[in-house]
């Protein structure tokens, strides 16, 4: 469903992204794991569409990224790091919003926070200002499952919940996951990779250290008698 062949991200004379080659099955959930400046969120921006790569490849459910950029976003959804909406606006009025500008009905609103593992109650009418960080990125997974995509990328999406939130937003996943959805998110937090990606890219200083099924690195663990933690350091440390 997703091809990466070689792809090179600079900026100026940093090169943020150096010559990473992955593929991303259908139904597949896979995780951008690494320190910050890793090059996690650049790949993630490459894949939306949102950043050029300076060399390298994308094919998004068989369309070129560069030569076929609008049939490769349609499928997909994304959600930023750290969202920002207007302050004045309602969380209903945020996603109608986004309703319109994504030519969906409005009937999906109600859809996605009826069918939400997280609880919005009291959640639409207030304005964005009177929201909790928690509660704002709540509000951005809710727009980012608005356009029921087969292919979401969530980057960092549990670094302004707490832990219940998490909680929650893990079940959510997984429900996204059942039906099909292909799931593409980044993080350094190593207990929602464990939880939640069959598969994890392990990234430092912009390269590809490390591409690996969670089971093989639980049965690393094991054998080794290693934590997640120590794993995820003996695959920094060798590159």
């Amino acid at each position: 469903m997703i091809e990466v062949r070689n792809l090179i991200k600079r900026f100026g004379d940093f090169v943020a992204v150096n010559g990473v080659s992955f593929d991303i099955r259908e139904g597949e959930s896979f995780a951008l794991l690494g320190p910050n400046g890793s090059g996690k969120s650049t790949i993630l921006k490459c894949l939306a569409g949102l950043t050029t790569p300076t060399s390298g490849e994308i094919r998004i459910s068989g369309f070129d990224t560069q030569e076929k950029p609008r049939e490769s976003r349609r499928v997909l959804s994304y959600l930023p790091q750290r969202v920002g909406f207007h302050d004045c606006l309602t969380a209903r009025e945020v996603l109608e919003f986004y309703c319109r500008l994504r030519k969906l009905p409005n009937a999906r609103i109600d859809k996605v926070l009826h069918g939400s593992e997280f609880d919005f109650n009291g959640f639409c009418e207030k304005r964005v200002a009177e929201l909790s960080g928690g509660m704002k990125q709540k509000l951005g997974l809710a727009v980012a499952s608005l356009p029921d995509a087969p292919i979401l990328l969530l980057d960092e999406p549990t670094v302004s919940l707490d832990p219940a939130g998490a909680i929650a937003f893990r079940q959510f996943l997984k429900g996204l996951k059942a039906k099909g959805k292909t799931i593409v998110f980044t993080s350094h937090m190593l207990a929602d990779v464990e939880a939640l990606a069959d598969r994890v890219a392990v990234l430092v200083d912009g390269k590809l250290v490390a591409l690996e099924s969670v089971e093989a690195i639980r049965q690393r663990t094991k054998d080794r008698n290693e934590t997640i933690e120590e794993v995820y350091l003996d695959y920094a440390k060798a590159n």
